[in-house]
């Protein structure tokens, strides 16, 4: 090769080495991640300041005109038992998810970029996952694997047994999701969840992105095919997301007021069939006060409804409780603003309530559904 050739050669592959250089560093980070929060009184673990027997954090709509032991009428008491807060330092706790085969307890810290590990016999946390792209919900599918809304991934993946990450949506009708938040598995394997933009609004729980999709929907991703279809397309923002025990309802919540104080603020309930993948006879079950929201909730096996409360009167944080009716049989009262929950323990009668920077726990007098 002649000196000029060589050098000309050179020259270019320098170039293309550089140009893959610049491109590499211009690539975003997997997520915002806050910085660790600082405190210089961190909130105290165990049972909450005031707590006796029966637990005066449990409130009861029932309000008898006699005497009663506990609080009448809410599944919430258990008689010799206390709310306790197990965990605490976190940003923003969501998602949290029950793992029976290791009891141990799954769960987002958004802002942090992580899910983290609460182990059931000694309250002992970890870091699960970081970058997790700042995922939101969580839940758990019939063969025990996790599955997880991402915001800044902008997709819905699972964790197989193995450790390895499968991508089960990521785009509808080729273009991006918004921000998966909430997810839940139907017995078929079928995986259900919400699309609002609340995870590419910003750069503390996501990454500000524009969104690709007209609307914020309501998916299904079929089991067999991986298709995923839109099931429900009238929501503001769609949020939290679950079945009845008998998988012949679908509740979602939508928190679209805190788009416009004009916008929904309530759940509503679809009765649904699985395999189809159709919603119909959609209605409101339960309208919640303003400023206050709902974001998450879990049914137990008697199909009454668990919801969390918070961002309006500080009186008002904590978990709701309602008959499949629609009727409020009571609350739990919480010191912090509440995004999620879930049932677990070994009998699956403890709910583990995500609020704020901290995780709180319970144990109460029913069982939650088999598979949240």
């Amino acid at each position: 090769m002649k000196r000029r050739a060589f050098l000309a050669a050179s020259a270019a592959a320098a170039t293309a080495v550089a140009a893959k250089a610049i491109a590499a560093t211009t690539e975003r980070p997997f997520g915002e991640t806050g910085v660790p929060l600082q405190s210089t009184e961190p909130l105290p673990l165990g049972p909450l300041p005031g707590s006796v027997y029966p637990d005066p954090h449990l409130e009861s709509m029932v309000k008898p005109k006699e005497p009663t032991f506990g609080p009448t009428g809410f599944p919430a008491f258990a008689g010799t038992m206390a709310v306790e807060r197990i965990a605490t330092g976190f940003r923003w706790v969501e998602g949290p998810v029950y793992f029976p085969a290791g009891r141990y307890v799954l769960f987002s810290d958004i802002p942090n970029n992580r899910i983290m590990r609460l182990d059931e016999d000694d309250n002992h946390v970890s870091v699960f996952r970081q970058p997790s792209m700042n995922s939101n919900g969580n839940t758990i599918d019939r063969e025990g694997r996790l599955v997880t809304c991402e915001h800044s991934g902008r997709r819905i993946t699972r964790t197989e047994l193995d450790g390895s990450i499968t991508v089960i949506a990521d785009k509808y009708n080729g273009k991006k999701l918004n921000s998966p938040n909430d997810v839940v598995v139907a017995s078929d394997g079928s995986i259900w969840f919400t699309d609002p933009v609340y995870g590419i609004g910003g750069y503390y729980e996501g990454l500000k992105e524009p969104p690709e999709q007209e609307k914020h929907n309501v998916y299904r991703v079929d089991p067999k095919s991986g298709d995923v279809k839109v099931v429900a397309d009238d929501f503001v923002e769609p949020n939290g997301i679950c079945f009845s025990p008998d998988e012949k309802k679908l509740y979602i919540i939508d928190t679209g007021f805190t788009d416009d104080p004009k916008n929904p603020c309530h759940i509503r309930v679809f009765d649904v069939d699985v395999g189809a993948g159709k919603l119909s006879n959609g209605k409101v079950f339960v309208e919640i006060e303003k400023p206050s929201i709902t974001d998450g909730m879990r049914a137990d096996r008697d199909g009454r409804i668990w919801c969390s409360i918070g961002w309006g009167d500080p009186k008002e944080n904590g978990v709701r409780c309602y008959t499949p009716a629609g009727e409020l049989l009571g609350k739990i009262h919480l010191p912090e603003t509440v995004a999620n929950l879930c049932f677990g323990g070994q009998q699956r009668n403890r709910l583990y309530i995500g609020a704020s920077t901290s995780v709180y726990a319970v144990y109460t007098s029913v069982q939650g559904a088999m598979k949240p």
